[in-house]
C-alpha cells in the first residue's frame, strides 16, 4: 500500500500571539490523534504556525486504511434456538444487528460455551475521504476560550478563516473547512507578498513561503532567527542582551518575517529603576533592553519588525517617539512615589480587600507580621527585620508605578524602602517575599526574605482553607498549589528545621475567626505535603517511596525529604526487596491480631536458633541505629538495618510464629513487632512492595 505526504493549512486573520504556540501544538496532536483513531499510520508530523496560519505536514501517510475484520459473539446456542431448532428472538435480533440472516451466522466456542458468531472483513476507506472529518474534529478540539463568527457564516473559530489548503501529495482533497473550500493556494506576507501562491505538493510549502513570500512558517525556525537578530543587534551596539524567553515567544508569534532594529532613548531615563524600564519596553512596545559591560541598562532597545522597510531609520524613529512618553510616565511615577514613604501608605491598605471573608490587605499584613515573628523565633533569627518587612510588604501596591506596571510589585517596594532609609534587609525581604514565582525560580536569599516568603504563603493557604475555599480540580484562583510548592522548596533547599504543623497553628492563631477551623491544621498539612508528589515525580522518585515515608509522616518537610532520599537509596541495595517483602509479611501477621504485642522480648522463651539470632542482631542494631536516627542520618540507619536480611530470612524459613504455645507465640510476635517498629522509625518499607 503506497504512502503520501499531507499538508493541512488554515489561513486566518492575525491569531492571538500568546496562544499561537499552544494552538499549533494542539492542532498537530489532534491531527495525529484523528489519524490514529482511523488506523492511518504515518512516519511523522511537523507543525507550522505564524500570525496568519496554522499548518501541519504529515509525512508518509498511508493512502488507504488497512482491511479490518469485525467479529461479534451472539447469544449461546441454547438461547439462540428453541426445542424445535427454530431461531429465537435473541438470535434474530443479533442477526439484524449484524445485517445478515440467522442462516448466515456461524457457531463458535468463546472458551466457555458455543455461541452464534459473526465475522466480516471490511475493506479500508480511502484516506482522502476521511480527512475532512479528521480536520474538522481537530479544529473543534483546540483550546479556544472564546470563538468568534464572521460574515453571515455560522462557523466559529478563534479568528476569521480566509483560506484552507489540503494537499495529499499532488491531490487537492475536496472539503469545506469552517465555511471555506479547500484548495492548493496559500498566501504570503500581508504586505510583501499578499497574492496567492499555488502549491503542487506539501514538499514545496516551507520553501515557497520562505524564498518568495517573506514568510518563515516554522515557529521554531522563526524563533531562532529572531534570537539571532537580537544578538546581532546587541553586538553592533557593543552591548549585551538578556533575552526574555516569554517575550521572545510573543514576538515570534507577532511576525512572519522578522527584521531587527535598534533604537535609543534619552539617558535621563537611566535614573529610573532598571526593572521599570525593562517592564515598560517589554509590556508596551515588545522591545528588548540591553546592558553595558557592568550590567547597567544601556540607553537603547531592540525591536523586531514584521517587514523590511526601504527606510528603516523612519521605523526606528517611530518606535523612539512612542517609547519616550512611556518612559517619561515611568520617570514621573517614580519621582512622585518617592514623595511619600511606604509606611505612610499603609493606612490605604485598609481600603483594599484581600478576600471578602478574610478582610483587607492591611489586616493580612498584620497577620503575616505576627506569623513572621513566630517563624523567626523557631529558626532562631532576628525577628525585627522580617516583621518590619511584613508591615511594609504590600505598601507599594498603592504607588503609581505598581499601578501602571503590576509586575513590579515587590521590586518597587525595594527601591522605595531604600529611599525611605529602611534597613537593606527589610528592603530585600519586600522584594524576596514573591520568590519563588514559578517552578524553578530563584529562592529568597536573606533570612528576613525567607521568613516573610514562608509567612506570606502559609497565611494565604490557612486563610482560604479556613473559609472553605481550597483548590478544586483545575480551579485554583489564589494559586495555593504554587504557594504550597514554594513553602516546601524554601524549607528543603534552605535546610530549615521547621515543624510545619506548628507554623500552621501559629498562622491560625493570627485569625480572629475562621468558620472551617475544625481539623484545619491537618487539612492544610495534608494539602501541602501532597505537593511533595509532584516534586518527587520530577526527580524520578517512585510513588511507592513517597507512600512508604508518608505512612510515618513527620510534620517537618526537611525531615520528610531526608527520609525520602534515604529510602530511595535503600531501594538500590540488594537486600531491599527481601526486607521489604519480610516487612510486608510482618505487617500482615500483626494486623490480624486483636491486640498488638509490645516490643519487650523474654530471652528465656527464645528456643529456636533462628529467633535467637534475630533477637541478638536486633539488640545490637538498636544501639547502633538509635544515635543515627536522632541525628536524622536515615540513609546510614537504613544501610545498617539492611544487614538484618540473613537473620530475617532464616527466621521465616525456620520458625513458626503462630505456634500452639501461647507464651512462645506472643514472644515471637513481640520480636516481629520490634523488627517492624525499628523500620517504622524511618518509613513503612512494606509499602515498597507494589504487588
Amino acid at each position: 500500500m503506497s504512502n503520501r505526504d499531507l499538508l493541512v493549512e488554515i489561513g486566518t486573520e492575525e491569531l492571538p500571539p500568546k496562544a499561537l504556540r499552544s494552538l499549533s501544538e494542539h492542532f498537530q496532536k489532534a491531527i495525529e490523534s484523528g489519524l490514529a483513531k482511523q488506523n492511518l499510520p504515518c512516519a511523522s508530523s511537523t507543525p507550522f504556525a505564524s500570525p496568519r496560519r496554522l499548518a501541519v505536514i504529515v509525512k508518509s501517510l498511508q493512502e488507504k486504511q488497512e482491511p479490518s475484520t469485525v467479529e461479534k459473539f451472539g447469544p449461546a446456542l441454547k438461547a439462540a434456538f428453541d426445542s424445535e431448532g427454530k431461531p429465537t428472538k435473541a438470535a434474530e435480533g443479533f442477526a439484524r444487528s449484524c445485517g445478515v440472516t440467522v442462516a448466515e451466522l456461524q457457531e463458535k466456542d468463546d472458551g466457555k460455551v458455543s455461541k452464534l458468531f459473526y465475522s466480516e472483513t471490511r475493506a479500508g476507506e480511502n484516506t482522502a475521504e476521511l480527512l475532512p472529518e479528521i480536520i474538522n474534529s481537530a479544529l473543534a478540539s483546540l483550546p479556544i476560550p472564546r470563538r468568534m463568527r464572521w460574515g453571515a457564516s455560522r462557523d466559529e473559530f478563534v479568528r476569521p478563516v480566509h483560506w484552507v489548503v489540503i494537499l495529499f501529495d499532488e491531490e487537492v482533497v475536496p472539503a469545506t473547512i469552517l465555511g471555506v473550500k479547500a484548495g492548493n493556494a496559500t498566501r504570503g506576507h500581508r504586505f510583501h507578498h499578499p497574492q496567492a501562491i499555488e502549491l503542487s505538493s506539501p514538499a514545496e510549502y516551507e520553501t515557497a513561503l520562505e524564498k518568495t513570500a517573506y514568510v518563515i512558517p516554522s515557529f521554531s525556525v522563526r524563533k531562532e532567527k529572531t534570537r539571532d537578530l537580537i544578538l546581532a543587534q546587541a553586538k553592533t551596539a557593543r552591548a549585551s542582551v538578556v533575552i526574555d524567553e516569554d517575550l521572545l515567544e510573543e514576538v515570534t508569534a507577532l511576525v512572519e518575517w522578522p527584521v531587527g532594529l535598534t533604537g535609543n532613548f534619552d539617558k535621563e531615563f537611566l535614573s529610573v529603576p532598571k526593572e521599570a524600564l525593562v517592564s515598560s519596553l517589554k509590556t508596551h512596545q515588545k522591545c528588548f533592553t540591553m546592558e553595558d559591560a557592568d550590567g547597567n541598562i544601556h540607553p537603547g532597545f531592540i525591536a523586531i519588525s514584521n517587514l523590511e522597510s526601504s527606510d528603516p531609520a523612519q521605523v526606528i524613529a517611530g518606535n523612539e517617539r512612542v517609547i519616550r512618553p512611556r518612559l517619561a510616565d515611568a520617570a514621573f511615577f517614580f519621582e512622585q512615589d518617592k514623595k511619600r514613604s511606604l509606611d505612610s501608605r499603609r493606612e490605604q491598605l485598609k481600603n483594599i480587600i484581600f478576600e471578602k471573608s478574610l478582610g483587607t490587605v492591611y489586616e493580612k499584613s498584620e497577620r503575616v507580621a505576627g506569623l513572621c515573628k513566630a517563624i523567626a523565633v523557631a529558626l532562631s533569627v532576628d525577628a525585627e527585620f522580617p516583621v518590619r518587612a511584613a508591615n511594609l510588604a504590600k505598601a507599594d501596591l498603592i504607588t503609581g508605578m505598581v499601578g501602571e506596571f503590576a509586575d513590579l510589585q515587590g521590586v518597587m517596594g525595594y527601591y522605595y524602602a531604600m529611599h525611605d532609609g529602611e534597613h537593606e534587609n527589610v528592603a530585600m525581604a519586600i522584594t524576596e517575599q514573591y520568590l519563588p514565582r514559578f517552578a524553578g525560580d530563584n529562592l529568597p536569599e536573606t533570612e528576613p526574605g525567607i521568613v516573610l516568603a514562608l509567612a506570606e504563603r502559609i497565611d494565604t493557604i490557612v486563610g482560604l482553607f479556613g473559609i472553605g475555599q481550597p483548590p478544586t480540580g483545575s480551579k485554583d484562583p489564589f494559586a495555593l498549589r504554587r504557594a504550597a510548592l514554594g513553602v516546601l522548596r524554601i524549607i528543603i533547599e534552605k535546610q530549615l528545621p521547621l515543624d510545619l504543623a506548628v507554623c500552621i497553628e501559629n498562622a491560625v492563631a493570627q485569625y480572629k475567626d475562621l468558620p472551617e477551623i475544625d481539623g484545619l491544621r491537618q487539612k492544610v498539612l495534608d494539602f501541602i505535603f501532597d505537593r511533595f508528589r509532584a516534586l518527587y515525580a520530577d526527580e524520578g522518585i517512585e510513588a511507592n517511596v513517597f507512600l512508604a515515608v508518608d505512612a510515618v509522616r513527620s510534620s517537618s518537610p526537611l525531615d520528610f525529604d531526608l527520609r525520602i532520599k534515604a529510602v530511595q537509596e535503600f531501594c538500590e541495595l540488594k537486600e531491599a526487596a527481601a526486607l521489604s517483602m519480610a516487612n510486608k509479611r510482618v505487617s500482615n501477621i500483626l494486623s490480624k491480631l486483636d491486640k498488638q504485642p509490645g516490643i519487650e522480648i523474654k530471652t528465656g522463651l527464645l528456643t529456636e536458633d533462628a529467633e535467637k539470632a534475630l533477637s541478638e542482631k536486633l539488640t545490637v542494631l538498636l544501639k547502633e541505629v538509635d544515635p543515627l536516627l536522632q541525628q536524622q542520618q536515615y540513609n546510614m540507619a537504613l544501610t545498617a538495618m539492611a544487614s538484618l536480611q540473613p537473620e530475617v530470612d532464616q527466621f521465616f524459613n525456620e520458625v513458626m510464629v503462630n505456634t500452639d504455645d501461647e507464651k512462645v507465640r506472643r514472644n515471637r510476635q513481640s520480636l516481629l513487632q520490634q523488627l517492624r517498629q525499628l523500620f517504622l522509625r524511618v518509613a513503612d518499607i512494606s509499602l515498597l512492595q507494589t504487588a
